[in-house]
């Protein structure tokens, strides 16, 4: 665990608040003295026209709220972020970075990405070939995610996930992950979301291990689930 630094995963469903507390507690951090900066990286890719807006009228929004925050987006012909190597080039202690989201993350982690020949876009993700076989992919963990006939290996997406949680744990200033927390429903009738759901629920816990606090978002409001200051807990 990050001994001595604020490391928080935020976990919740869709529009739970878990970007505005990220922003908001890296706004107070900014406020308390003029040399520190904050970064955001933001792992959304531009697939088409409504997500090109989304993204826009969040950096608009974003900017209003945490003026001094610098935002790394992820590219419109798939340039991806390479998070990990992002977290050691910017390692600072007066430098505050916000990862959002982890769950894009993953996703593009276990799913390859195509870009059209000629055409300027993103094509959606191809998805594994355990996806459209016979046999159903099996899922335990984020290196377990894509079978041998899957197009990206399970090792690559184990050496990505141990990469990722080496580079949080030695970021030495504070540090927001923004996650989903997608297993509360109902169990997924398909098995390539019940694959994807093991695969997050299992990075989340992972990363929630190595983090000094856990937070779930509800309706705007926060519990704790995990704090440095709380000795009750494992």
């Amino acid at each position: 665990m990050s001994a001595g630094r604020h490391h928080e995963l935020i976990l919740g469903g869709q529009k739970s608040g878990k970007t505005v507390r990220a922003e908001r507690a890296v706004a107070r951090w900014l406020e308390q003295d003029p040399a520190r900066r904050a970064l955001y990286l933001a792992t959304a890719l531009p697939w088409d026209a409504e997500m090109q807006e989304r993204i826009a009228r969040h950096q608009q929004d974003r900017a209003q709220r945490v003026p001094r925050m610098e935002t790394l987006q992820a590219g419109g012909r798939g340039e991806l972020l390479d998070v990990p190597a992002l977290l050691r080039e910017h390692a600072a202690p007066e430098v505050a970075l916000v990862l959002d989201c982890l769950t894009l993350w993953l996703t593009q982690q276990l799913m390859p990405l195509e870009v059209e020949e000629g055409a300027g876009e993103l094509a959606a993700p191809a998805p594994p070939a355990g996806a459209i076989a016979d046999t159903p992919v099996q899922v335990e963990a984020p290196h377990q995610a894509c079978n041998a006939s899957s197009a990206v290996p399970g090792h690559r997406v184990a050496a990505a996930t141990a990469d990722l949680l080496e580079a949080i744990q030695a970021w030495p200033g504070p540090l927001y992950i923004v996650s989903n927390e997608i297993g509360l429903g109902v169990i997924p009738l398909g098995r390539e979301t019940r694959a994807f759901v093991d695969a997050l629920g299992e990075l989340n816990q992972r990363v929630a291990a190595v983090c000094s606090h856990v937070t779930l978002m509800a309706a705007g409001l926060p519990l704790t689930l995990k704090s440095s200051e709380r000795k009750d807990l494992p």
